[in-house]
């Protein structure tokens, strides 16, 4: 085995680093691979990696002892203790110069602090968030890097040759400093739990409202992917609804209907509270999937509460119209709050992030992948750019126009009983984005009442506070430490 031949080691030989390295090897990089079940290396190269130009090793060393310097090493391993395992073994075995990418789902804060350590060594960071599940880490992902920008120069022909690619564009670039790369990627998985939750409401509609058959199910969604809402997530529901089981009935609803998570979608929802930002929908995904957790507590109490007593009836044809407009409204307000939250951070922790360049970066590859990107894409190149992304004239109008079907889904949904919590969030937050007067007027009088927290005023200046003796029993000082 000649030495120093390799282009990049990748350590963690589960389905995404395996498919990740096939990639890059069908790219004509060559790369060493490192896994610390040696039976995993062993049966990759004699499996899909057989007559390739992958090299295996069975020690940190020996992979390091293979890689042209600057050394690259991408960890593909577990998110969090996993990961500063495997750096605290790779550090005594690299010099300064040297490149450690991260790949896996790790919390940025966990990038940040990462990054602060090994440039300690001189080692460069990566904090480098793939998208695309196992097809896209195979034929070509969304990646978002961002970290220590000295290794781009690195890794830059490397991440755009596996890269998916629209237009001719590949699906990564430089995203920033910090964990930027990680953070983006997050808020992408937070958007991911929204549409999921969207459409699985859609379906719960088209199955308990209206009766469809999978058959019919399966063919709207297949419609509706030829259209505004084509996605990799509206093409993927209209497989599943047409999969049969051995048996010949549809397999989508002998599942449990218990959804799982890993974790991205509450650091989501957890940062956008330190932010202040209005992340209602994909608040509400996260909790929906908590609540499908409690199925023994569903279970029983389907046997008590009641639901309404008189049926719902409308006309099929028309309701999937408005469902439809009621899908790709929701849809947008989720994308509009997800990029609020980026900008937010973005400001925050001084990153700079370009807006724009995010959604040109999804459109191919990464689970939310859709045709819209592009007017997203299209929205944030402006300048200036939209503050809220609802207000550019192509989202304004659609809203506008598709609002009425909107809320008749909305309101035909509670009126029959079927939990809607995604599409009446968005709804809500529509109405309260769109409202100039909102009754927290009314909430400031009840907190300076029972806690003297003051309040300002219409018509005074800004920035003035007033307090009042409400019950004529309070004091006159007002709270200063209390939130």
């Amino acid at each position: 085995m000649n030495e120093a031949t390799a282009d990049l080691g990748l350590i963690g030989l589960a389905v995404m680093g395996q498919n990740l390295v096939l990639n890059m090897a069908d790219n004509g990089y060559t790369v060493a691979v490192y896994n610390r079940t040696p039976q995993r290396t062993e049966e990759f190269l004699a499996g899909p990696a057989a007559d390739s130009t992958i090299i295996g090793t069975d020690s940190l060393e020996q992979l390091v002892s293979q890689l042209k310097r600057p050394r690259r090493v991408m960890l593909m391993v577990q998110a969090g203790a996993p990961v500063d395992a495997v750096i605290d073994s790779l550090v005594p075995l690299l010099e300064p110069g040297d490149i450690i990418i991260d790949g896996g789902n790790s919390h940025y804060p966990d990038t940040d602090r990462r990054l602060e350590e090994l440039a300690k060594h001189g080692i460069r960071f990566v904090g480098a968030g793939i998208s695309g599940g196992e097809e896209g880490a195979r034929t070509g992902p969304s990646i978002m890097p961002g970290g220590d920008e000295a290794a781009w120069p690195h890794l830059q022909d490397i991440f755009e040759a596996i890269a998916a690619r629209v237009d001719g564009v590949p699906c990564v670039r430089w995203l920033g400093p910090g964990g930027s790369g990680h953070y983006v990627k997050m808020v992408h998985n937070g958007i991911e739990y929204g549409d999921m939750q969207l459409i699985a409401e859609t379906y719960h509609l088209m199955s308990d409202l209206l009766g469809l058959s999978h058959e019919r199910m399966s063919a709207v969604f297949s419609d509706w992917n030829q259209e505004r809402l084509e996605s990799y997530l509206i093409e993927i529901t209209s497989d599943i609804l047409a999969y049969r089981d051995e048996d010949g009935e549809p397999l989508v609803e002998k599942i449990l209907d218990k959804a799982g998570q890993k974790g991205t979608g509450r650091w989501t929802v957890s940062n956008a509270l330190e932010h202040g930002a209005p992340l209602t929908l994909v608040a509400e995904a996260v909790f929906a999937r908590f609540l499908s957790a409690l199925k023994e507590s569903r279970t029983e109490a389907a046997r008590h509460l009641l639901g309404p007593e008189q049926p719902v009836t409308v006309d099929t044809d028309e309701y999937l119209v408005s469902l439809e407009e009621a899908l790709y409204s929701a849809k947008v307000v989720s994308y509009a709050q997800g990029y609020q939250l980026l900008a937010a951070a973005s400001r925050e922790y001084g990153w700079n992030l370009d807006l724009a360049g995010i959604a040109l970066i999804w459109r191919g590859g990464c689970i939310i992948r859709s045709a819209f990107l592009n007017d997203i894409a299209r929205a944030f190149e402006q300048q200036p750019a939209p503050d809220n992304m609802l207000l550019d004239p192509f989202f304004r109008d659609a809203l506008n126009r598709d609002q009425g079907g909107w809320r008749e889904i909305v309101s035909a949904a509670v009126r029959a009983g079927v939990p809607v919590p995604a599409l009446s969030s968005a709804l809500s937050f529509f109405d309260g984005i769109r409202s100039k007067r909102l009754p927290a007027n009314l909430i400031q009088a009840q907190r300076d009442y029972f806690g003297a927290h003051t309040f300002e005023r219409i018509d005074r200046e800004p920035g003035e506070h007033f307090h009042v003796n409400w019950s004529g029993t309070g004091g006159e000082v007002s709270s200063t430490i209390w939130d």
